[in-house]
């Protein structure tokens, strides 16, 4: 065996996993291993960020998009705490993610070194932690089975990231040494006997809902929900921007339950006699507050699915608990028989068309007219201010995105007209396609588009408000330097929107820190290289994104917003006046 130096090793090992892109930011702590991707640069890219929160941001939306842990590396100190807003979006949303953080020298270990981090305790791993596992590698013939283990606890039981800390002197010494094989997840198989129980459930129930989201869904795990969702017409939900799970143009689809949710769905919620959660947390957002659902003991019966034993029972103490990975999950449920289907129809064209008998026909109905009256402008129930019409610019979005695009937004009141008005397809069709996050982190809309369009050469949409824009605006440079097209819809409207509300509601009239002075977006988009236009009307946003899509180069569009259209059910008027 010929040695090799540590850092071109652990590169190796990278491409043993199937890794094609890394990001980060480079630092002179982990040069052997920027030596590294120079040698293998046929093999798997470095992706050069501005900043290492877009390059943590761009890696986490990695994990989303192929169900392996996104790549990133920065440099120790300031680009690791830079880098931990990833880390975190990554362990709530569940997403498989692996840092690695060049370090200290080990003769200089502990003494408070230049730009030294005792990492263990900044990403502690626990139940209130960043990450799932911690490591430091000072044996460099130890790299492969560290990074082995790194990806298989990044995606086994509940997905999440692992940090690799990497001491500088480490990763140059000479070592024999190979990569170790490819790990792929383990499945965690339903218990035959919970799923009769489960099964009894069913057939006791009048008003089921099904909840579908969290980390660990393929389209292998959608497809076999939509036939058990089929088999029984249940109705089914997608939790916080988890909203691809099940396709939304699905008649048995009823509506997110998240942030903003449709009331007449948060009121089927409280009605449902039988809730079966696949795969979620049920999480602050998800339970809005933890009043949808009564904790610890939920007035429904509670069905909690889940790959982490120690998620079930945590918040909510389930009626029935199921430890079982995502896609072993579904396929599980798909195989539970139903009562025998009652035809709707006679004659030939009766084909296909029966349901099973159960007693919630109706229920599965008026869920999904609720759902339909929900994403119909007309039901807005306000008449918004200024010259620009929300609903029918995500309406135009709907006609012309393809439907493999991948969407993208950051944090802010501006992702609620995507989240309420847009249909996604759904990971059933092959397709990730809606990247957010769920710990409401701001800025991760730009570079998580920007990792879509280099990842999968899709078309990447972004929508992005003008506060969470400025976050991470910098990876256009990314984007361009490497050939990431994006469209960015950029919503201009002179303030920190959520702020704002919570400010008038809260404390009318006496507003503060959320007002923005803005630059030029456009000419600041066309100083990167992206092409850039201005929209003030409704009617002259469909041909530009039109131009947008034509484009060999990424566009960024921005739409003028009057600042009174602060949320999708209101104005800062009508918020006003309810706090008096």
């Amino acid at each position: 065996m010929t040695p090799t130096i540590a850092g071109h090793l652990l590169v190796e090992c990278l491409i043993a996993q199937g890794v094609t892109h890394a990001f980060g930011v480079p630092g002179e702590s982990f040069l052997a291993v920027l030596d590294g991707f120079h040698a293998c640069r046929d093999r798997i890219q470095f992706v050069v960020n501005r900043q290492e929160g877009g390059a943590s941001f761009m890696a986490e939306a990695q994990g989303k998009l192929t169900g392996r842990p996104g790549i990133c590396f920065v440099t120790r100190g300031p680009g690791a705490t830079n880098a931990s807003i990833g880390v975190h979006t990554a362990f709530q949303d569940s997403t498989p993610m692996v840092l690695f953080v060049g370090d200290v020298a080990s003769e200089a270990r502990d003494r408070e070194a230049f730009q030294e981090v005792d990492f263990a305790a900044f990403f502690g791993p626990s139940t209130k932690g960043m990450a799932k596992r911690v490591e430091r590698i000072d044996d460099a013939r130890r790299i492969p089975e560290y990074i082995a283990r790194a990806f298989s606890t990044a995606m086994n039981g509940r997905p999440g990231p692992v940090v690799l800390v990497l001491p500088e002197d480490m990763l140059t010494h000479m070592v024999e040494a190979q990569p170790l094989p490819r790990v792929e997840p383990v499945q965690a198989w339903s218990d035959p006997g919970a799923l009769r129980k489960l099964r009894e459930l069913l057939l006791s129930a009048e008003r089921p809902l099904v909840l579908a989201g969290g980390g660990g869904w393929t389209p292998q795990a959608a497809a076999a929900l939509q036939r058990f969702a089929e088999a029984w017409h249940l109705p089914v939900c997608n939790t916080f921007r988890f909203q691809d799970c099940f396709d939304n143009r699905h008649p048995l689809y009823a509506g997110d339950v998240g942030l903003g949710i449709n009331p007449a769905l948060a009121q089927r919620v409280k009605a449902s006699d039988l809730l079966i959660a696949l795969g979620p947390r049920l999480g602050e957002s998800t339970t809005a507050g933890y009043t949808l659902i009564e904790a610890p003991v939920p007035a429904q019966r509670l069905v909690h699915i889940h790959a982490d034993p120690q998620e079930l029972g945590r918040v909510y103490q389930p009626t029935l608990a199921i430890c079982a990975t995502m896609n072993a999950a579904a396929r599980s449920l798909e195989v539970l028989s139903p009562p025998a289907a009652a035809p709707t129809a006679s004659g030939p064209e009766a084909a296909g068309s029966a349901l099973p008998d159960v007693p919630w026909i109706a229920w599965a109905q008026a869920c999904q007219a609720d759902y339909q009256a929900n994403i119909d402008p007309a039901n807005g129930g306000v008449q918004l201010p200024g010259s620009i019409d929300m609903p029918a610019i995500i309406h135009v979005l709907q006609q012309h995105l393809p439907d493999d695009a991948v969407l993208t937004n950051g944090a802010g009141n501006f992702a609620s007209w995507l989240h309420r008005f847009y249909q996604y397809p759904g990971l059933v069709h092959g397709h990730k396609t809606q990247l957010a996050p769920t710990n409401g982190a701001m800025g991760y809309g730009v570079p998580a588009g920007i990792a879509a369009a280099l990842l999968t050469g899709r078309t990447a949409f972004t929508i992005a408000g003008d506060g969470d824009f400025l976050m991470n605006g910098q990876e256009l440079a990314t984007a361009v330097q490497h050939g990431g097209k994006t469209i960015i819809l950029l919503l201009n409207n002179g303030t920190f929107g959520t702020i704002r509300m919570h400010q008038e509601r809260e404390y009318p009239a006496r507003v503060v820190a959320s007002d923005l002075k803005n630059p030029d977006f456009c000419a600041l988009a066309q100083a990167y290289g992206y092409g850039a236009e201005r929209v003030t009307h409704t009617e002259g946003f469909e041909p530009a994104l039109l131009r947008a899509l034509a484009s060999q180069t990424g566009t960024l569009i921005e739409v003028m917003l009057d600042p009174e259209v602060i949320t999708t059910r209101g104005t800062l008027s009508a918020i006003r006046n309810r706090a008096r």
